[in-house]
């Protein structure tokens, strides 16, 4: 590419591009990342964990299928209840409509057998649909939408455990893969899924309450996922350390946090890998210029230096900055304090 500055602002999964510029001696280091599974619960049942009995009925999302099914649920609930007791009225007298519900979950101290891990839920899609997001033919690796209107039957969420730049669980990969360690890890889960789904993308899957007991599934929920799922043992697609310690936060603290959350309809669906990237293409501090070469300029998620949308908006303003005042510099232009201020301020951590 032939300008006066190129701007590398690639997303999280470009694997291809880290490896040219790690060929080309441009300087990257390992990041913590995160890894696990996109979970799905009929959204029913979260509207029921989050809003109770009494108004889980009221979630309304515009869909008459959705809808009907979230009110027979709760009528069923209602009937069950009052079965043997004539005073009880379960039924919701409650006029209105909630929007369907959503729910956040994060803990610090899962428990892997010989340290604690933080575990926590991610991108959580109400009303929405499991999707693939593989790059490969060879590999099987999902991510999690929601619909405009939120009103399919299902809600999903990225259930993970994070994994430090030195973590022991990355060490035979660090030792043939060096500072590419996190991307090579990601693509050996993401074909142990593949190769346990069969092949066409399909994907497995495992009932959350079979996970925590570490045990096969042989049927399965129902699933948003459209190229199909196969019921199997998603416990043995990680490293040991991380499938306990997610097994430790869903029993200890995820189920406390939220009754029925681990119930036989909470299906995990193997794998999701790709929450962020596991390397940094390393820039200067002032310049924010890379290291190892003048006039490139990593940017946003894939460099390493932002976790979601937002952030990597706001770092794209930064380095807009940082660029203007390169050039001005070199026009011996005056460059407001304003903008320096906001340069200098750069520096996510993710």
């Amino acid at each position: 590419i032939n300008a006066d500055a190129v701007v590398i602002a690639t997303g999280h999964s470009a694997r291809d591009v880290y490896e040219e510029l790690h060929k080309a001696g441009i300087k990257l280091e390992p990041k913590g990342f995160a890894a696990g599974f996109r979970i799905e619960h009929p959204q029913k049942v979260i509207n029921k964990i989050q809003y109770g009995t009494d108004w889980g009925g009221n979630a309304y999302s515009g869909k008459k299928r959705t809808d009907d099914a979230n009110k027979a649920y709760f009528s069923d609930i209602s009937r069950e209840g009052s079965k043997g007791d004539d005073d009880a009225n379960l039924s919701s007298n409650h006029v209105g409509r909630l929007p369907v519900s959503s729910y956040r979950l994060a803990t610090d101290k899962a428990f892997d057998g010989e340290s604690n891990r933080g575990a926590y839920s991610f991108c959580m899609c109400p009303g929405g649909q499991i999707v693939p997001a593989s790059t490969s033919p060879g590999e099987v690796c999902v991510n999690g939408m929601s619909f405009s209107k939120r009103d399919s039957l299902w809600a999903n969420a990225a259930l993970v455990v994070t994994v430090a730049p030195d973590d022991p669980v990355l060490a035979p990969y660090r030792e043939t893969h060096g500072v590419l360690a996190g991307i090579e890890f990601q693509r050996d889960m993401e074909r142990k899924a593949a190769i346990m789904g069969g092949g066409n993308f399909t994907v497995p899957v495992q009932r959350l309450t079979d996970f925590v007991r570490g045990i096969s599934s042989t049927t399965a929920p129902p699933s948003s996922y459209r190229l199909g799922v196969k019921p199997s043992p998603c416990h043995e697609i990680y490293p040991e350390p991380m499938v306990k310690s997610l097994q430790d936060a869903v029993m200890d603290k995820f189920e406390k946090q939220m009754p029925g959350f681990l119930c036989d309809d909470a299906l995990l669906h193997a794998v999701e890998t790709r929450t962020s990237s596991p390397v940094r293409i390393c820039r200067d501090r002032d310049s924010l210029e890379a290291i190892g070469i003048q006039r490139l300029y990593p940017c946003g998620e894939g460099a390493g230096f932002a976790g979601g949308i937002v952030s990597a908006a706001v770092d794209g303003l930064v380095v807009a900055d940082a660029v203007l005042e390169n050039f001005a510099h070199e026009e011996g232009m005056v460059v407001a304090e304003s903008q320096k201020k906001r340069v200098k301020a750069v520096g996510f951590e993710y």
